[in-house]
């Protein structure tokens, strides 16, 4: 595994491969499983993988929040040679973000709600930053984690309005022994804040069996979801939104695949996590 340190290395090094088929897995580091099952399906799919580790500073709205994030490069190179990715691209945020920075994508409608509306511009960095990997890399295919459900519908929206000529593949979730979705912010929950985290996997549970037993009606589904999560006092609820699952607008019933978006804060650690429910099943 080689790892390329500025974006005109990397363009040099991919344009001696334009014949083979690239596989893109963007990341912000701090690797854990969920990434690395990214990085096998990709490794399977392409010829070349290329993972790229980058803390995006556009994406968040506070600075403590950006200092903050868990950062390791030895641990995560190890992990990806481990995993046989081909480069690791570990560029300077004063490279891919310059002072001088005035263009950036932006994404409308679907980039607006539920994060969106709890992070003003997460997802306008997060639209600047995948595109510019995707011209930097030029990927056939770009690996994604369902977990961040509401970024793969931006990165797809994206993706789609700006004619980018790769694929998108968007990979199950990753989960720990309790069902608590990996994350890489889980390292900051203590044992009883992760304890009490495994009620969001057991609420996501209760829909889908509820829908599959007949269970409709998003209000009824939101109110026994909402007691579930608040009945644990370390548990803070931001959201639970039942939507489309393509443009993300809310809908009253499930009468076909949608899906439920949650958001908590547990501690001073923020959670998301997500199901399809089949109406129709």
């Amino acid at each position: 595994m080689k790892t390329i340190l500025s974006i005109q290395s990397m363009q040099r090094v991919l344009s001696k491969q334009s014949s083979l088929k690239i596989g893109l897995v963007p990341t912000m580091g701090a690797l854990h499983e969920g990434h690395l099952s990214l990085m096998r399906v990709a490794k399977r799919e392409c010829d070349i993988v290329v993972v790229s580790i980058f803390v995006n500073p556009l994406q968040f709205g506070e600075s403590a929040d950006l200092k903050r994030y868990p950062r390791d490069l030895t641990a995560d190179r190890k992990m990806a040679q481990a995993e046989g990715v081909d480069f690791l691209f570990v560029p300077k945020a004063t490279e891919i973000v310059p002072q001088d920075l005035e263009t950036k994508v932006s994404v409308d409608k679907v980039a607006k709600r539920w994060e969106g509306a709890m992070r003003p511009g997460h997802f306008q960095g997060v639209a600047t930053i995948v595109a510019k990997l995707f011209l930097i890399v030029k990927p056939a295919v770009a690996y994604f984690g369902q977990k961040d459900y509401q970024q793969t519908v931006v990165v797809r929206k994206m993706t789609n309005d700006l004619n980018f000529n790769l694929k998108l593949r968007i990979l199950p979730t990753v989960r720990e022994s309790n069902g608590l979705a990996k994350s890489s912010r889980n390292q900051f929950l203590s044992e009883k804040e992760r304890a009490s985290s495994a009620v969001l996997y057991r609420a996501l549970q209760y829909a889908k069996q509820a829908v599959q037993k007949g269970e409709r009606e998003c209000a009824f589904l939101k109110k026994q979801i909402e007691s579930m999560l608040t009945s644990e006092s370390a548990v803070h609820l931001d959201y639970i939104a039942f939507c489309h699952k393509d443009t993300l607008e809310p809908v009253l019933q499930v009468t076909r695949k949608i899906v439920l978006l949650i958001a908590v804060r547990v501690g001073k650690v923020r959670l998301i996590d997500n199901i399809i429910l089949d109406g129709k099943c």
